[in-house]
């Protein structure tokens, strides 16, 4: 669901981007480029959005694996010391 989000946002920054040169390119080049990529902008702040929320999503999921390998490492331990 991230991941289709993530190329729906990459499209409106393409769609944003495009339109607002396009809109401003016959008056001006400099404003054209100032205005692509202002229409550029929502678009990604959407993917920055996305990409932590992926980045936190994984980090978390690898948290989690090194808590169950520290978490045998600990019982494996306990047990070599009874012995």
């Amino acid at each position: 669901m991230i991941n289709f989000l993530l190329g729906v946002s990459w499209a409106a920054v393409l769609l944003g981007a495009s339109t607002s040169f396009l809109a401003f390119y016959e008056d001006s080049f400099f404003i054209a480029i100032l205005s692509a990529f202002i229409g550029a902008l929502p678009g990604m702040v959407a993917v920055l959005f996305l990409e932590h929320i992926i980045t936190n999503k994984e980090k978390h999921l690898e948290l989690k694996k090194q808590t169950a390998l520290l978490e045998k490492l600990l019982l494996q331990k306990e047990n070599n010391d009874l012995q």
